[in-house]
């Protein structure tokens, strides 16, 4: 007969003479938790006639030529392991026909294929950090970063941002928060979760920052198609001097609705991508087959990326135009990603507070702004992955919420 095993959980305890033993899990993982994400829609799963603006992942489906190339490689068995580094193919379609085809990467030795961009940012941190090397990270920022680093025993450090500069890192307060431990500098343009794009001329400034005190550059560039400014896009690994000291981090999610393949990629100099390709020996092998055969059709067909960008355009007019209408409301014009990150503070209520309000009150789920660092308190980050008709009525009930606020 089996034995019953006991059923372990996160904090799998037992108790002997009144003492408490923490068993089996170490402390690194006893410290993860729930990000606010995930708990705002836990609690939205328990509502009827509820609207998302919470998720940061376009909602339509993977566009149907990239579904049939997914399809095609099922069918012709594409459907075993691949290099640890991801398959030739693929490589150098990134190398030739991604938003990275004029700065020239290897794609032998300078481009890895990675389980989506959190895969490739895992195994980057895996790869540089040990004894709390500190890496710089923007407030506000993305939620995993912070955990991410710290999980692969560095310590992250916030630079605090401001809606005034538009939630972009300023040289001078990176500068006064480098220390002797400093290792790296993570850059996200287009920003996730205020939307904002950083300027040539900031990225110039960073980037002799970068090379006086001798940091890596991490740019997650993963929103890098979805641009609505008149200005082009500009990678900081395009300045001179920085390719050779910069990891370039993006994916097929955002720009070409893949996000369920997990499909991402670095471009990196040559060493690093060798390490990283033995820790993905060592982890998870390689990403999936078939999305890689899928994603290499993808970048043939860069008019989907366009077809995307126009449909959150037209959004991101309609949710503008919609907040600039709500008396209390103060929100920057966000240029890139589908995220815009307005002010609440008027309101005399914690982001929180709004958020879980707005949820129970009106039926609408918006993200904390304090969810993603100190600097995001008094805001709330809305997304506009949700369709026109529902972006309407969305905007409709954020304003009778809003309304009865100030009335009460």
């Amino acid at each position: 007969m089996w034995k019953s095993w006991p059923v372990v959980t996160a904090q799998a305890v037992c108790r002997d003479k009144g003492a408490v033993h923490v068993q089996w899990i170490n402390q690194k993982a006893q410290a993860l938790t729930q990000g606010a994400i995930r708990a705002m829609f836990d609690r939205a799963n328990t509502m009827t006639n509820v609207i998302s603006m919470g998720i940061g992942e376009p909602d339509m489906a993977t566009p149907a030529l990239v579904r049939e190339a997914g399809k095609e490689a099922l069918d012709k068995g594409i459907t075993h392991y691949t290099p640890n580094v991801g398959t030739m193919m693929l490589r150098q379609a990134i190398a030739e026909k991604s938003t990275l085809r004029d700065l020239h990467y290897d794609p032998s030795t300078e481009i890895i294929i990675t389980n989506g961009g959190m895969g490739a940012l895992s195994l980057l941190f895996l790869v540089l950090l040990e004894n709390e090397d500190e890496v710089m990270i923007q407030d506000p920022q993305w939620l995993n970063y912070v955990a991410q680093v710290r999980y692969c025993g560095g310590k992250a450090v916030r630079v605090p941002t401001d809606m005034d500069h538009n939630f972009e890192m300023q040289p001078e307060t990176i500068e006064a928060l480098i220390t002797p431990k400093t290792k790296a500098l993570m850059i996200n343009s287009p920003n996730n979760p205020t939307g904002s794009v950083m300027g040539k001329e900031t990225l110039e400034k960073i980037a002799e920052v970068a090379k006086k005190h001798n940091l890596l550059v991490i740019s997650d560039e993963v929103y890098n198609t979805l641009l609505y400014g008149d200005e082009p896009y500009v990678s900081i690994a395009s300045l001179p001097g920085m390719k050779e000291r910069t990891v370039v981090v993006n994916s097929f999610s955002k720009s070409f609705a893949m996000t369920g393949w997990r499909i991402g990629y670095t471009a990196a100099p040559a060493h690093i991508v060798d390490r990283m390709t033995k820790c993905q020996e060592n982890f998870n092998a390689c990403a999936n087959a078939p999305g890689q055969y899928a994603a290499a059709v993808a970048l043939d067909h860069q008019d989907l990326c366009d077809e995307l960008r126009d449909v959150f355009a037209r959004r991101r007019e309609i949710l503008l135009q919609g907040l600039s209408e709500i008396e209390g409301i103060r929100c920057n014009h966000p240029t890139g990603a589908f995220y815009a990150f307005p002010d609440i503070s008027s309101f005399g209520l914690s982001s929180t507070e709004f958020c879980n309000r707005l949820l129970d009150e009106v039926g609408v789920v918006c993200i904390p702004g304090s969810a993603f660092g100190a600097c995001g308190e008094g805001f709330i980050r809305i997304c506009y992955t949700c369709g026109e008709e529902d972006l309407r009525e969305a905007l409709a009930r954020i304003r009778r919420f809003c309304d009865g606020l100030r009335k009460a």
